[in-house]
């Protein structure tokens, strides 16, 4: 149904000569992003790097972000992460900071907003940069040293900042959120290699045919429950009193409020790796003899046994940072007491609640329900992704992982919502002309 709709909105959206060219726009920016996947910085052993990812399932997470870029190490290995970090912390100070929140209202406070995450974004993409040189240089990846390695630092950063302004070109000359497109371009882009890599070892006889289907099978069952969770919503009713406007009374309308199950969507999975993954960078970055490591060799082994796919633990521990992450986020997201006293306002109440601070604690209740929901869901499906190769015996494609399905399902329903809002506003500009 979901697909249905996409491709007979992007039909219909083809045959209007300004959308058209804005598509256009689009895929001519998914071209340059592509021709940058494949510019690789000098000095990569493609062999360690192939180790590397094999011995660390959640980098395989962070590569899938940068279009398979990672991996191979090219100038745009950073991918959007730095952007992605910086504007999930701009977006929770500015709903934890009064100020911050009144001036977003504002034209100038966006722009104000859009300005400090761009110099955020630099600050996290040197640091990550950095981190990268370090883990993939002791790990016997990456041969460079002195101004090699610096230069091949800048390259990193100036490619994260390139393709943020990529993003930014197709939100001001395509159509949607250009970085939510750049973001659903990069999972696109894994996805060629991951089928390759399968096919052959389907050829070569190590990956049976049931195998497949059974992969296939759990692909088409996550993309359902991605889809159904997605779009599921709770619908508060909302009444509106009446009013007397001279000396006729107006009847009070009805509305609802919707409370998404999954409010917070990828962003706490992203946290929870992001916030595992620093163990790990941090240790490589540590001098120390990796033949015979000593203290930090049972550092090391402590820290891969807490990742997600190294043990029962590892895996408990990520799905308990996915609860607390959902759970932050969505507090600071959904203002409670700002939308109970915004209704107030309004002259408008929940029937059988009333309002004010009731209002305000019945909106957190059902907020409460629904987000256990949601944060379990979402673990199941950063899980998924260490599960399902040992289910399947399949290593090699991770877009099963329900955290990359996640993504690109939520992007190409508010894709497909921009080009019909689009259609239907030029058909009223047609009708009134």
């Amino acid at each position: 149904m979901l697909a249905t709709n996409f491709v007979s909105a992007l039909q219909g959206a083809l045959k209007i000569p300004e959308l058209r060219a804005r598509i256009l726009f689009v895929f001519a920016m998914f071209t340059v992003y592509a021709i940058g996947l494949h510019i690789p910085v000098p000095g990569v052993d493609r062999e360690q790097m192939d180790k590397i990812f094999q011995d660390q399932q959640l980098w395989g997470f962070i590569n899938m972000l940068t279009g398979g870029a990672l991996r191979k190490l090219t100038i745009l290995a950073l991918g959007l992460n730095p952007y992605i970090t910086a504007s999930i912390i701009m977006q929770i100070f500015s709903y934890a900071d009064p100020r911050l929140r009144e001036a977003m209202r504002e034209e100038a406070g966006r722009r104000m907003m859009q300005q400090r995450t761009r110099l955020l974004t630099i600050a996290i993409a040197i640091v990550q940069a950095i981190g990268f040189m370090a883990t993939f240089r002791s790990a016997g990846a990456l041969d460079v040293s002195g101004i090699q390695a610096f230069q091949v630092i800048v390259a990193w950063v100036a490619g994260a900042m390139f393709l943020l302004w990529l993003g930014e070109q197709i939100t001001e000359k395509g159509l949607g959120n250009g970085i939510s497109l750049m973001i659903f371009a990069s999972i696109v882009a894994s996805m060629p290699y991951q089928i390759q890599q399968t096919y052959l070892l389907v050829q070569e006889g190590t990956v049976r045919l049931y195998q497949v289907l059974l992969l296939l099978a759990i692909f088409l069952f996550t993309v359902w429950g991605v889809i159904f969770v997605t779009m599921s919503q709770r619908r508060i009713p909302i009444q509106h009193m009446r009013r007397i406007v001279g000396r006729r009374q107006t009847m009070g309308a009805t509305s609802y409020l919707p409370i998404p199950l999954n409010a917070a969507g990828v962003i706490p999975i992203i946290f929870a790796v992001s916030l595992q993954l620093l163990p790990v960078t941090l240790l490589q970055m540590i001098p120390y003899d990796r033949q015979n490591p000593g203290f930090w060799g049972h550092v090391e082994a402590a820290v891969n046994f807490l990742m997600p796919g190294g043990s029962i633990l590892g895996s408990a521990l990520y799905a308990l940072l996915i609860f607390g992450f959902t759970y932050f986020y969505v507090a600071v997201v959904f203002n409670t007491e700002e939308i109970a006293e915004n209704l107030k306002r309004q002259g408008a109440f929940i029937p059988g609640v009333r309002p004010g601070k009731p209002t305000a604690d019945y909106l957190n209740d059902v907020l409460s329900r629904l987000t256990v929901v949601g944060a379990g869901f979402l673990a199941f499906i950063a899980l998924l992704q260490y599960w399902v190769p040992d289910l399947t015996g399949i290593q090699t494609l991770g877009i099963v992982g329900g955290t990359s399905l996640l993504i690109l399902v939520g992007v190409a329903i508010d894709f497909s919502r921009q080009l019909q809002a689009q259609m239907a506003m030029r058909q009223y500009e047609d009708f009134l002309k």
